[in-house]
């Protein structure tokens, strides 16, 4: 479907920063630190168990020479590798132990990655949706750049340019929400609005932006959700872009309720997200890698299909990935690639 570019331009032109911070396009609940302290000292509250999941080892040679066809490599929580028509594409990469600017303190990863740096494939693209340490890592990013140097465009949202330019990354885009670029190898990347917030210290709360990338690649289109809250701008995106041929959608992180609804999504809103925008297949992610939140680590799935069941939608419409696993999906329509659903990895815990 075409994309109405004077609606996006539209779009794009409102401006949504007040005394230089950002805020979501639908007011929020802002949680401050006595609300955080509330959570975190309730009587009786204890982060649930790690669990360490199965995990699968890809094929170097399957990524190095991949197929045609779109193929999505998942390498826990929300990085992912997406290969096709010759690019290789990663969303917020962040294969270090610990989410957290320390390495002996915050989440611990419980499923080590599938790949370290020195044996990914050529990165063309790396998609990093906001600055929270469990979407932008630090040791991963500067690993990356080591090994591609200027090879690798990093497409990050409006406000983080001088965190990579300090890190003497330049290969840059910076977009704004509803904002797109074109690309010398002939894709186009789009920034688009998720409801979450952003922060990596005291003091820099909201200070840059946060949202979702959609990257059009011979007129297939990949939406990388980020990290978010249920809102009507998914209608909107659907209204704009779908039919989207794959989504990556967050399932985790969402409990309890009164404090992360505003910013993160349960399963049963995700199925939501997927019918708003439109998606021929999705891919669940941002669950089953680090404790964050106090649901169990394998609730996620469980819900996941108990909603897909409510819809009355198909399970292999919405897929749930393991460790490491690599998928290929159908270039012309998603829906209809053959493949059955990987189950509920609570069976895979180790």
């Amino acid at each position: 479907m075409p994309i109405d570019r004077q609606k996006l331009a539209d779009l794009a032109a409102q401006h949504r920063r007040a005394n230089g911070r950002f805020r979501n396009i639908e007011p929020t609940v802002s949680h401050g630190l006595g609300d955080f302290l509330r959570w975190q000292l309730a009587p009786g509250r204890r982060f649930p168990k790690g669990k360490r999941y199965h995990l699968l080892h890809p094929d170097a040679h399957r990524l190095n020479r991949p197929p045609q066809a779109p193929q999505l490599t998942w390498l826990g929580h929300a990085s992912f590798l997406f290969q096709y028509g010759g690019l290789n594409v990663l969303t917020d990469p962040v294969l270090s132990e610990r989410a957290s600017p320390f390495s002996f303190v915050g989440p611990k990863r419980y499923t080590p990655p599938p790949l370290d740096v020195s044996a990914l494939p050529t990165i063309h693209r790396v998609l990093i949706s906001h600055n929270h340490y469990d979407h932008l890592d630090e040791t991963t990013v500067r690993q990356l750049h080591r090994r591609f140097g200027d090879a690798v465009c990093f497409c990050v949202p409006t406000g983080l340019r001088p965190w990579f330019e300090k890190r003497g990354i330049r290969n840059l885009i910076e977009l704004g929400w509803w904002e797109s670029q074109s690309l010398p190898e002939g894709d186009e990347v789009f920034f688009l609005p998720t409801q979450h917030f952003s922060g990596r210290g005291p003091g820099d709360g909201n200070a840059t932006l946060w949202g979702s990338w959609l990257i059009e690649i011979d007129g297939y289109r990949l939406y990388f959700g980020g990290d978010t809250g249920y809102g009507s701008v998914f209608r909107q995106i659907g209204d704009l872009f779908a039919p989207i041929d794959l989504a990556l959608l967050p399932i985790g992180a969402y409990e309890p309720r009164w404090f992360m609804s505003p910013v993160h999504v349960s399963p049963e809103e995700a199925v939501h997200i997927h019918q708003d925008i439109g998606a021929r297949q999705s891919v669940a992610m941002h669950w089953g890698t680090f404790v964050l939140t106090d649901e169990p680590m394998d609730e996620p799935p469980r819900r996941l299909h108990q909603a897909l069941e409510g819809a009355s939608l198909e399970p292999a419409g919405f897929r749930i990935m393991q460790h490491g696993e690599t998928r290929t999906f159908a270039a012309a329509d998603a829906a209809d690639h053959a493949g059955s659903n990987a189950d509920s990895l609570a069976d895979g815990a180790a």
